[in-house]
């Protein structure tokens, strides 16, 4: 079942609603009659908002796909963070084996192409600390660490010493490439954004110039129509609402 796209029908009828507006206003200065003025506004209107529906539709489904395919590579840093030892190993020698690398198993660690493979996947970005102690124990060795991030302390100190990583967004693109992303994951219940949430979001403080601006533009035309009634209601409606965001509004958050 496709999910409602409550922001792409809100932008639309926004923008439609908006057009609908202009349109009447332009007619009315045309002089226009109040019947025709009202249906060519509708018709424009709609035109417009189908328009910009199509438009629109493409990039929130973008935006979608990208939310969910960063929530999917949360997910999976996760899992690897929670999971066994051995479990991640194997996960990552059959990814690897599938992306046709040459990886084989040795012991308890992986050689890829005769290279010690170290997965360290933390909750935190790798520290200079956790690098420091691979360069210890493994010398002159070379290595290939494996990990979600890394701090940039840990990064520069890592290429000093002439080695490499593969980070979080390179697994997931060979998970996800090879088809190895497990089916059943290690996680937590993962929180959606309530209602109450959106809302308090919508409604901060800072949201109030918006709202005044788009109030303020809607008082000012309404000097040059000759229906200015629409726009001194909404007009004013705005900008008392930014008033009350401003006083009674949740603190924006950084």
């Amino acid at each position: 079942m496709k999910k409602f796209d409550l922001p792409l029908i809100t932008d639309t009828i926004f923008y439609t609603a908006a057009c609908w507006l202009v349109c009447v206003g332009l007619l009315r200065w045309l002089d226009v009659a109040t019947w025709a003025c009202f249906t060519a506004a509708t018709l424009i209107a709609l035109a417009v908002g189908a328009v910009l529906f199509l438009l629109l539709s493409g990039r929130h489904r973008k935006r979608a796909l990208s939310r969910r395919q960063q929530e999917e590579k949360e997910k999976l840093m996760l899992h690897l963070t929670l999971e066994r030892d051995e479990a991640v190993r194997t996960l990552l020698l059959e990814a690897l084996r599938a992306d046709g690398k040459e990886v084989r198993k040795d012991g308890d660690r992986l050689l890829l192409d005769g290279t010690p493979l170290i997965p360290v996947f933390t909750m935190q970005p790798i520290s200079a600390d956790t690098v420091a102690h691979l360069l210890k124990e493994y010398g002159k060795a070379p290595f290939l660490l494996a990990c979600n991030e890394m701090t940039p302390e840990a990064e520069r100190l890592l290429s000093s010493f002439s080695r490499s990583s593969i980070r979080g967004e390179e697994i997931y693109d060979l998970c996800k490439r090879t088809e190895h992303i497990p089916a059943t994951m290690i996680c937590g219940k993962i929180p959606r954004r309530t209602l109450r949430a959106k809302l308090r979001r919508t409604f901060s403080k800072r949201n109030a110039y918006p709202f005044f601006v788009s109030g303020a533009g809607l008082l000012v035309m309404s000097l040059f129509v000759f229906f200015p009634v629409y726009y001194l209601i909404s007009g004013s409606i705005l900008l008392v609402v930014s008033v009350l965001i401003r006083i009674f509004g949740a603190p924006a958050q950084a």
